[in-house]
């Protein structure tokens, strides 16, 4: 029985207007590297699992082997995955995606969380999305989430390390298109840091509905969720992008997705290792001078054991921290780790080999074997698709 919250969205009577009534809708919750995006995407399903929705969540990656995914799936939510590029890229993917969940749950509400270095998707996706499968779907607001003290930085507020300029050219862009700016995390910052960066906010982008949120404590959550999850029509107008600024700054940043499998001759407490292996990565690329946009971990214990440990880095000079953990000690397991950072691919793997080196010498009897790697750089964007609002094409 869906609860009469969700009434105010208008879902609930095409819920239970009968047999081929429904359009699913589809929410697209973006943000840049680091913003707590996977967090509040996971907050968001399960506020609509809880009012009786089905629910598609869809992860968006330029690499395989996803932290993203596995986090999603191991909390229940039907989740598909799409590499090698984003959702602008990768659009006859994401439609296979879109049809993949619809025959496995018939879901009522598609999430997708396009990569956090990711943007234009206005033109390049809500647009082709309205035009060429308007009959299919109801297209919600675009919301892109924020870290504010990563956002404080950007807009001149705060000291602090920076990426360069033309990657910052991709984190304004990304503010710019928004229906919805959603400055997550306030639990972790001061009263009066959140009202500066709001009063930023809607002086550089007056237009914007903003809204201050805790993924984290719930805080403010019921609000965007309730205007995230509405169906109307998107009065926001694709931008202007210099293609060869966004390529640049993609270009600067480099990826590493690695699994690794893990056995040991005696059990050990995987929070520790996590825990380690992330403050030890961290301060190996401060060193380099690699600015951190996301370090993300999980380690999943062998066959016959539950649970999964999380961990999570968003700034050089942040402390690493867990979001999830396990109570038992293990003989061994999966560790998935994706970093991003502004820092060449070989300075990345570099680091990761120094991480493997110093978990081996501080755990006697650790075997580590390399089960993925990949580290590069991303490719220039190009879109499937790229519309304005008349659905004239501009690329």
């Amino acid at each position: 029985m869906k609860s009469s919250h969700w009434k105010s969205t208008g879902i609930e009577a095409d819920l239970l207007g009968g047999a081929g009534s429904l359009k699913p809708r589809y929410i697209m919750v973006g943000g840049f590297l680091g913003a707590g995006k996977t967090t509040a995407i996971s907050k968001l399903g399960q506020w609509l699992v809880d009012r009786g929705v089905k629910v598609g969540l869809i992860t968006n990656d330029q690499g395989r082997g996803l932290v993203d995914t596995a986090l999603l799936r191991s909390r229940g939510f039907p989740t598909e995955e799409i590499t090698g590029g984003c959702f602008c890229c990768r659009f006859d993917s994401l439609m296979e995606a879109t049809k993949n969940l619809t025959a496995a749950t018939q879901a009522d509400v598609f999430i997708a969380e396009p990569v956090g270095s990711c943007t234009d998707l206005m033109a390049t996706v809500v647009y082709p999305l309205r035009r060429i499968y308007g009959d299919n779907f109801e297209i919600c607001p675009l919301s892109v989430v924020l870290d504010p003290i990563r956002a404080m930085r950007v807009f001149g507020l705060e000291d602090g390390s920076l990426f360069s300029d033309k990657v910052v050219y991709i984190y304004r862009k990304q503010v710019e298109e928004a229906d919805f700016v959603v400055i997550n995390k306030v639990d972790l910052v001061g009263e009066e840091r959140v009202t500066l960066l709001k009063a930023k906010l809607m002086e550089l982008y007056p237009t914007k509905r903003i809204f201050e949120v805790s993924a984290r404590n719930g805080r403010g959550m019921d609000e965007w969720f309730e205007a995230a999850s509405g169906s109307r029509p998107l009065g926001g107008q694709p931008m202007d992008v210099n293609y060869e600024v966004y390529a640049q700054g993609e270009a600067l940043l480099g990826w590493l997705n690695s699994t690794l499998s893990l056995t040991s001759i005696e059990t050990f407490d995987p929070n520790e290792l996590v825990r380690c292996f992330g403050g030890f990565m961290r301060d190996r690329l401060a060193s380099t001078g690699a600015e951190v946009a996301h370090l993300k971990m999980t380690f999943s214990p062998e066959s016959g054991l539950g649970g999964m440990v999380a961990m999570n880095l968003v700034r050089n000079d942040y402390v690493s921290e867990l979001t999830q953990e396990m109570e038992d000690w293990v003989l061994g397991g999966e560790l998935v780790v994706n970093l991003r950072a502004e820092a060449g691919p070989e300075t990345l793997e570099a680091a990761l080999d120094d991480g493997l080196r110093t978990l081996r010498e501080g755990q006697p009897g650790l075997a580590i074997r390399t089960v993925h790697r990949e580290a590069f750089r991303p490719g220039k964007p190009t879109p499937t698709h790229r519309f304005d609002s008349q659905s004239i094409p501009v690329i």
